[in-house]
């Protein structure tokens, strides 16, 4: 992964990325109902999983903005060329969950079998971490679901004194209105990294890309 510094004096945001980090750190969530309906009926038409393309589509639309990708590398703030989604993988058998992640592909049908090989491999495995050979790569977001319940506002916030400048994203229970899915979805953001325009960046192409899934299998 390729991590390019930024120089907060030229970078056009550094004022706000300094106020918003250091004099006044601040995070804001916001939950927002997408639809989902072609999504679903493209994937169903050729029998492949839902959160894995849910993972993939996020993490494709997040890296369109260099905003959503800033962190800080021992003590340098720049940014990394892409995101890679970490998730949550649930296990059946007692009801925890293990945290698991796969490398982003351009391509969805590559990221699609990265996922399902992951899931053989460690789907399985129980602890804080399902691949337990490596650690998450430092340009791991969180990204999940939580299928069991139709939120009208979700937000995580980590309490942990660090700087951590990556957004958080997670789904809902799927809602079936007037002929059309929704799913409902939810983004906590660093205010020193994002504001207002880049999350609605983020969701237009979103929907967008959502809309015209089946170019993507």
């Amino acid at each position: 992964m390729k991590f390019t510094p930024i120089d907060l004096q030229t970078w056009p945001p550094g004022q706000m990325f300094y106020y918003f980090s250091k004099m006044a750190p601040t995070g804001y969530s916001i939950t927002v109902n997408v639809d989902v309906t072609e999504m679903r009926k493209a994937l169903k038409e050729v029998g492949m999983k839902f959160f894995p393309a849910y993972l993939w589509l996020v993490t494709k639309n997040l890296n369109r903005q260099t905003e959503f990708k800033i962190a800080e590398r021992d003590g340098v703030l720049g940014y990394y060329d892409s995101l890679t989604p970490l998730y949550a993988s649930f296990h059946e058998d007692d009801h925890t969950f293990s945290l698991m992640w796969t490398e982003y592909a351009e391509d969805f049908p590559q990221f699609y079998q990265a996922y399902l090989e992951n899931q053989a491999s460690f789907g399985h495995v129980h602890g804080v971490l399902g691949q337990p050979q490596t650690p998450p790569p430092e340009n791991a977001y969180t990204v999940s679901c939580v299928p069991w319940i139709r939120f009208s506002h979700f937000a995580v916030h980590s309490y942990e004194n660090k700087p951590y400048f990556f957004p958080s994203v997670e789904a809902g229970k799927l809602l079936g209105q007037d002929g059309r899915i929704f799913m409902p979805l939810s983004m906590t953001c660093h205010h020193a990294a994002t504001d207002g325009y880049h999350v609605k960046c983020f969701l237009a192409s979103l929907q967008q890309d959502i809309r015209a899934f089946a170019q993507f299998l």
